[in-house]
């Protein structure tokens, strides 16, 4: 079994939004209060976190992350990458890998300059870029993954399988002629789906699940949700088939 930790949930702003007073930025319910969206993937000791926004340090200490093996990134947008500083505390032994296109490797190093470099100083993050492929499998320890290229906008970006499941966030097109060999037999579909107004780089709801039926996906849950629609509603609209991940939800899945 594989387990996931949904460590965010929410857009690039957050939710609540700074200085907004709709009724989700308002609400009580701690299913609307959303992070920046990432995931901690667990299988046998290996520990992968997709992603790492601006509240990682507070997610991985909410979720009692103790090591990390390998990090992915999708994309380099600063509400998936501005808290890679904070994964100093696992490089103290050696430099931790972190996966992506060359594009976004090349992007982040541009951006942390100094995790990518020989440095003397031991006071920040010590990283060891690892360029991967569209449609390229590869391992990290019990984990074994294969990229998913798909659309933000006009923008080429990573999504991630793993065994029956995957992970496709910020995404406005599939580009199924592409990608239909690898998306078969995802039976557990985490994907964003910011509201139900049309958004130009990202799924509504009901694109969201009409590319989920496609797939043939048999569990559906949203993730990168902004601030426009409330757990419950999203939960009474689409449930059981599809639901809305909360911060600090866990699913374990089925390996292939």
């Amino acid at each position: 079994m594989t387990k996931i930790t949904f460590l965010g949930t929410g857009t690039s702003h957050g939710v609540p939004v700074i200085g907004c007073s709709c009724s989700v930025c308002r609400s009580a319910d701690p299913h609307d209060k959303r992070w920046r969206s990432s995931v901690l993937i667990e299988r046998e000791g290996t520990a992968v976190v997709i992603d790492t926004g601006y509240e990682f340090r507070l997610q991985a200490l909410r979720a009692g992350i103790t090591h990390l093996d390998g990090v992915l990134y999708t994309h380099q947008h600063s509400d998936h990458l501005m808290g890679l500083d904070d994964l100093r505390v696992f490089t103290d032994e050696k430099k931790l890998p972190v996966y992506s296109f060359e594009s976004v490797l090349s992007a982040i190093e541009r951006i942390f300059p100094y995790a990518f470099s020989e440095m003397p100083y031991k006071g920040v993050p010590r990283m060891q870029p690892v360029v991967v492929a569209e449609h390229q499998s590869f391992r990290i320890g019990a984990l074994e993954f294969t990229v998913i290229p798909v659309l933000h906008g006009c923008m080429r970006i990573a999504g991630y399988r793993f065994g029956s499941a995957a992970y496709i966030t910020d995404v406005s097109d599939m580009l199924f002629s592409e990608n239909e060999e690898y998306l078969k037999g995802i039976r557990t579909l985490v994907i964003g789906a910011l509201r139900d107004k049309p958004h130009w780089s990202h799924f509504t709801f009901s694109q969201a699940i009409e590319a989920a039926e496609r797939i043939g996906a048999e569990k559906v849950y949203f993730t990168h949700i902004n601030h426009a629609t409330s757990s419950a509603e999203i939960e009474k609209r689409f449930a059981p088939y599809a639901v809305p991940a909360y911060d600090t939800l866990t699913v374990e899945v089925q390996d292939e």
